[in-house]
């Protein structure tokens, strides 16, 4: 299968996750995903879009640039902000960490992230910060 390629912008504002989890999906359909791995897939953006619009943009409402590439059976997602980037990235990546202890928030996104994705890397220049997350889609035997 060719590359195929996508990157949409959009505000990190909470009713927008849906939509980013939605793009992901309809984009990757291609793959031939069983629902497991679109579920997988969809969940992963979710995390990660609700954390751009939960810790990215404290003082104002910022922008998340969502890319998406897929090649033979393999999806990669980068969810990019521009907001105030992660500190400690190992300390954020710890199950159970959350900035914001004061709010309802479990400190399990990335957590979540990893686990549905086969890859996942997170940058933080101190401005910003992307995630950049894998999946390998199961290629289907036709006829089965």
């Amino acid at each position: 299968m060719k590359k195929n390629s996508m990157e949409i912008k959009f505000k990190a504002l909470a009713e927008n996750e849906p939509f980013a989890r939605n793009v992901v999906a309809g984009f990757i359909l291609p793959l031939n995903p069983s629902l497991n791995e679109l579920d997988d897939i969809k969940t992963a953006v979710s995390e990660a879009i609700t954390n751009v619009v939960v810790h990215a943009y404290p003082q104002n409402t910022g922008y998340v640039t969502m890319k998406v590439t897929t090649q033979d059976n393999y999806v990669t997602i980068s969810i990019v902000d521009n907001g105030i980037g992660i500190q400690d990235i190992e300390r954020a990546l710890t199950p159970f960490y959350t900035s914001k202890p004061n709010e309802e928030r479990s400190g399990m996104g990335f957590t979540v992230m990893e686990s549905f994705m086969d890859k996942l890397e997170v940058i933080s220049n101190g401005s910003g910060v992307t995630v950049k997350m894998g999946k390998a889609i199961e290629k289907k035997v036709a006829g089965l």
